[in-house]
């Protein structure tokens, strides 16, 4: 933060990536419940030396900025302070202005593994969240899916106690079973029984070191009935909306969501919802090599990539739903949980990190998703040949939810 835009937030106030504090009686107390919020949003950077005189703040400097400097590192790189640390020597320093001394402290995003940041040696009680210009303690829910997030565990894996073949949907086991084979036709886990082809596709698991065995999170999220999905993971929802009326009192069109009139597993949520999506889009005229028409464009795909990378990419845990909303102007995207992967790697491509490999596994095993993190350079690229404007994601990491808006507006004027 140059000397500049400390100058100008002066004037502005504190926000959602500025702290300031006084330290005229030495470090506050509440710098760490500020670092400890940074860390687990989106980073942000904390100004010692700024007293806040009413609705105003002014320069008030510190006191030997040596002595604590000395003393927030000694205090920052002791895990009984602070979880873990993560700033380096570089995001804090010493900064003059008129002839008073701040100190400035820079707080990267802190990685998925590192997270919750905590303080005083207690997650539960010591992880906050910065929002707007405040710092607030998690809930237990959010702390507890940051330590999901956190684990190098695959969020599907975990045998389910307690569950079995008994709780799978049959005519989803075998549309997928159909559907499989007639991709995959000479397939040797087409000759498997049940249990054998969920043991593959890792949707029946034995621990090796308990010796449990049963049904994965993974199997009873793709091919589970109703009743057995809520009593597993009781705040689990899927909801699909069009919302393609001029009318504002008509709140969707067409709503497909958990009613116990289907059921409702991801298998059957995506071969439900994928042809409502595409349905209406122009498909021009085209022949393959074999002279066979050609019946997708690539926006057909990248629907499909968005689809298929909402479900495997959620947390199934979450009290948030997944939502899937067709617009007239765009195809929005929600599901529980933050990136795992920096933004710029996902717009860059080329990395993976799915919270559900087991479930991405089952779709790929249909001919759906990329597991070389390509996904969202395909729709990328069918938005720009289309011209319309780049589709973007957004995080809320208050409410620990992802969106993936795909806006239909071109760039290029309507009179072109």
């Amino acid at each position: 933060m140059t000397l500049n835009q400390i100058l100008a937030r002066l004037d502005i106030g504190e926000d959602q990536d500025v702290e300031f504090k006084s330290a005229d009686g030495g470090l506050p107390k509440s710098l760490w419940e500020s670092l400890s919020a940074f860390g687990n949003t989106e980073g942000g950077t904390i100004v010692l030396g700024v007293a806040e005189i009413g609705d105003q703040h002014e320069i008030a400097g510190v006191r030997t900025p040596a002595r604590l400097i000395k003393t927030f590192w000694d205090s920052h790189n002791n895990t009984q302070k602070l979880s873990t640390p993560i700033c380096t020597d570089r995001d804090v320093f010493v900064m003059s202005i008129g002839g008073k001394e701040l100190i400035v402290v820079h707080v990267p995003r802190a990685t998925r593994t590192q997270r919750p940041i905590f303080i005083n040696g207690n997650p539960i009680a010591g992880t906050f969240k910065r929002n707007f210009e405040g710092d607030y303690h998690c809930t237990d829910a959010e702390v507890r899916q940051m330590l999901r997030d956190a684990s190098g565990e695959p969020l599907d894996a975990g045998v389910i106690e307690g569950f079995g073949l008994a709780d799978l949907d049959d005519a989803t086991l075998k549309a997928f079973r159909n559907r499989f084979g007639s991709r995959e036709p000479d397939h040797p886990f087409l000759a498997l029984d049940d249990i054998e082809l969920l043991r593959q596709l890792g949707g029946w698991r034995r621990e090796r070191i308990s010796s449990r065995e049963g049904l994965t999170t993974a199997g009873l999220l793709m091919f589970g009935t109703e009743r057995s999905l809520l009593d597993a993971l009781p705040h689990y929802h899927l909801d699909y909306q069009e919302q393609l009326s001029d009318d504002p009192e008509q709140r969707w069109n067409f709503r497909l969501t958990v009613d116990g009139k289907w059921a409702p597993n991801l298998f059957n949520f995506y071969y439900r919802v994928y042809p409502r999506l595409v349905d209406g889009l122009a498909v021009p005229f085209k022949l393959d090599e074999r002279a066979t028409r050609v019946d997708e464009t690539h926006v057909h795909e990248a629907l499909r990539e968005a689809l298929v990378n909402t479900l495997i990419h959620a947390d199934h845990q979450s009290s948030r739903p997944i939502t899937v909303i067709k617009r007239r102007d765009a195809f929005v995207f929600f599901n529980p949980g933050s990136l795992r992967i920096p933004r710029e790697a996902l717009y860059q491509g080329g990395v993976s990190d799915p919270r559900n490999p087991n479930l991405q596994k089952m779709f790929q095993m249909l001919g759906l998703g990329e597991k070389a993190g390509s996904g969202f350079q395909k729709i990328l690229r069918a938005w720009r040949e289309q011209d319309w404007m780049m589709p973007f994601v957004a995080e809320n990491i208050a409410l620990e939810m992802t969106r993936v808006w795909l806006p239909l507006a071109s760039m290029i004027p309507g009179d072109v």
